[in-house]
């Protein structure tokens, strides 16, 4: 007597490619998750909030939306920019985040306390929503900051693109570098985008400063 026919498991082929990530992953987060990886090439963790691997692509510059604002003028139109609650993420070329404190000493900004920092290999940035369509005609990555308190965007301070990146650019090109020019030759040089924002969160902390009130400031110049 034999027993109940066991059921055939096809074997993958090793000509068929490896599927990219399933149609089928649930909610909003899994069509977002899908539109970095498959259109835009970047690399996700698992899990929700989504969150993207920097030092791979990219790294990102962190700053004080306060003081990002003054950057952006000096970007490539395509170069990405995000916007975080109150911070604004530059995206930099990989290794920048290695370089940054050098370049900072090399500045002569190295023993000033900035608010400033950068997310490199190993490190995550919460990924911003997938952007809208862009309307034919328009600036490629010119979005405009959102209007109102500086720094806030989306209902709980979530983090959305100010610049998003293009499905089909190599995001490289865009980037700031260490070089004086990018690989397009109009990407901006990593050190003035670094002198500008550095600049710009020193003015935000003398400026913040100056509207303590004289006890606190006196207080803050004792512990020095």
């Amino acid at each position: 007597m034999f027993g109940a026919p066991h059921p055939v498991i096809a074997s993958a082929s090793p000509f068929l490619p490896l599927p990219r990530r399933p149609l089928d992953a649930a909610g909003a987060s899994g069509q977002v998750r899908r539109w970095y990886e498959n259109e835009l090439g970047w690399p996700t963790v698992p899990g929700d909030p989504l969150r993207l691997v920097a030092g791979v692509r990219y790294d990102v510059l962190d700053v004080p939306a306060e003081a990002g604002h003054a950057a952006l003028r000096r970007l490539a139109p395509g170069s990405p920019v995000a916007l975080h609650g109150d911070r604004m993420l530059f995206l930099v070329a990989a290794g920048s985040a290695e370089e940054l404190p050098g370049l900072l000493e090399w500045l002569d900004w190295g023993s000033l306390p900035l608010d400033l920092g950068a997310i490199g290999a190993g490190g995550l940035m919460a990924a911003p929503s997938r952007p809208a369509p862009r309307e034919e005609g328009a600036p490629l990555g010119g979005a405009s900051p959102p209007s109102g308190r500086p720094g806030r965007a989306g209902s709980q301070g979530a983090a959305v693109w100010l610049r998003p990146p293009e499905p089909g650019c190599e995001v490289e090109a865009s980037l700031p570098t260490l070089s004086a020019l990018g690989a397009d030759g109009n990407a901006p040089g990593l050190v003035r985008l670094v002198n500008t924002v550095a600049t710009q969160c020193h003015r935000v902390r003398l400026r913040r400063a100056g509207a303590q009130p004289p006890a606190l400031r006196a207080q803050g110049r004792q512990c020095r």
